[in-house]
């Protein structure tokens, strides 16, 4: 069975000397057939040359008696005067002697007449043609010269054809034809190794980085050092850096979140325990003892749902890009949603909401408003005043909850925004805070805390929420969310 990892499809180097060595093979081919017609044509220069030689050696052996269209040629040439021209018994010549009409004066009568024209601008100085054959089943060149023949007696012109057959160009042909493949081959040949060593070293950087990461530890999820990595491979590096590091992140926020969870769900649920066998005792009265149950019930699904949406949080961060989500239209639906608490307060509420596209989910403006609002509902006296406002300024949406409670104190402002450090443990589970931080900064954004003064008088809380505004224009995020 071929292991994984060792298939030719998946083998960088098999690719490359495929992509390189096919086009060049094509081309070889390409260019042994044109070298091949280039050499025959060189060949048939030169070797054309024989040929009229051969047909003016003819002509000297031609007599004429009569004029013109009278004329009588008559010529005796013994075939061994041919036997000069011809090249190493490799081929064999053939001759023709006629007169204008066709009639045969001397030579092979089989070898077909010539019909066709001499050139307006011949190769040689001589009323000569050349043109490709066949006689006695086999392929001939064949030089036509139209010779004027004169004599004391008389005057005519005489067309002598001279054929040779090819062995002895093809043969010529077929030897350089040879000696370049050769050549081509060794030159293929060259361009494989090369590429094969080049591809070997351009691989190293990546089998040393395979190695490193296969030597690591299974928990070692630092950023890899390849100094020496060539400069196309450094995007892949930077990606499984900047995968790693996410990596990172997550299995951190996993852990903190299952210890955190194991640690504050034990204290509750401890609670809860030793009410209800309180409770059996008969220590307490039976409706006190529902009562104390109910209230750390409820405190235990606080806490239960906050981590789950400090879970959450996380999640959200790692998706693609959010839609564009309108944060005056959450602000003011979970204002609506709390306002019974406000009442219940008798709260002077005031809001102010300018339209703020955000690129935000849904669920992360709602968790962000809810908290910062429940918060500054609680911490506002009976009867005080709190007062939303969401401004922006082209660039950023900034959204203020200022409430009319007593402040925060300095050193407490600074650990509030961590989990489980809340202001009251009788009040809340000290993870609102941190869920809009988590939330914020997901979204690019900032949040902080400050007392608002009155001279040096503390007048209240102002928790400020500065968020990007979504690019484009702000009645696309219109359409895409009606108005609550």
């Amino acid at each position: 069975m071929r292991r994984r990892g060792t298939d030719p499809a998946q083998s960088l180097r098999r690719r490359l000397l495929f992509g390189i060595l096919v086009p060049v093979a094509l081309f070889i081919a390409y260019n042994t057939a044109s070298l091949y017609r280039q050499t025959l044509s060189a060949l048939h220069t030169a070797y054309d040359r024989t040929l009229l030689a051969s047909a003016k050696t003819i002509s000297e052996q031609i007599d004429v008696s009569g004029y013109d269209d009278g004329a009588r040629l008559r010529a005796t040439v013994p075939y061994s005067a041919l036997e000069a021209f011809e090249a190493d018994n490799q081929s064999r010549m053939f001759y023709r002697v006629s007169t204008l009409g066709g009639e045969l004066v001397s030579g092979f009568a089989e070898l077909p007449m010539w019909h066709g024209r001499i050139p307006s601008r011949p190769p040689y100085a001589a009323l000569v043609d050349f043109y490709d054959d066949e006689f006695r089943g086999q392929p001939v060149r064949v030089a036509v010269l139209l010779q004027p023949v004169a004599s004391p007696t008389g005057r005519g012109m005489a067309v002598i054809q001279v054929a040779e057959t090819l062995e002895l160009r093809r043969t010529l042909a077929l030897q350089i034809l040879q000696t370049t493949l050769a050549r081509q081959a060794l030159l293929a040949l060259v361009v494989a190794l090369i590429v094969g060593l080049v591809v070997q070293s351009a691989v190293r950087p990546v089998r040393r980085l395979s190695e490193q990461l296969q030597t690591r530890p299974e928990d070692d999820l630092r950023p890899i050092a390849a100094p020496g990595t060539p400069r196309e491979l450094q995007p892949l590096v930077d990606a499984m850096n900047h995968v790693m590091g996410r990596l990172a992140h997550l299995l951190a926020h996993q852990t903190r979140f299952v210890r955190d969870a194991s640690h504050q769900l034990r204290t509750p649920l401890a609670v809860l325990k030793v009410q209800v066998q309180s409770a059996l005792r008969g220590d307490v009265a039976p409706q006190q003892a529902l009562h104390e149950i109910s209230d750390t019930v409820d405190r235990a699904t606080q806490l239960a749902n906050q981590m789950l949406a400090l879970a959450k949080v996380e999640q959200l961060r790692q998706q693609s890009a959010p839609p564009v989500t309108r944060l005056d239209d959450e602000l003011r639906a979970i204002a609506l949603e709390l306002s019974p608490l406000i009442a219940q307060r008798d709260i002077d509420f005031g809001i102010h909401t300018d339209p703020a596209p955000v690129q935000a989910h849904e669920w992360m403006l709602r968790e962000l408003t809810r908290n910062l609002l429940h918060n500054a509902i609680r911490h506002t006296p009976v009867s005080g005043v709190l007062s939303v406002d969401l401004m922006t300024d082209g660039r950023h949406a900034a959204l203020t909850f200022s409430d009319s409670g007593p402040g925060i104190d300095a050193e407490l402002a600074q650990r509030l925004f961590q989990p489980f450090s809340a202001g009251d443990v009788r009040t809340g589970s000290g993870l609102g805070l941190a869920i809009c931080q988590e939330i914020v900064q997901a979204l690019g954004g900032q949040i902080e805390l400050s007392n608002r003064m009155e001279g040096s008088r503390i007048a209240g809380l102002d928790a400020v929420v500065r968020l990007p505004l979504a690019p484009g224009d702000s009645t696309a995020a219109e359409r895409r969310k009606p108005a609550a």
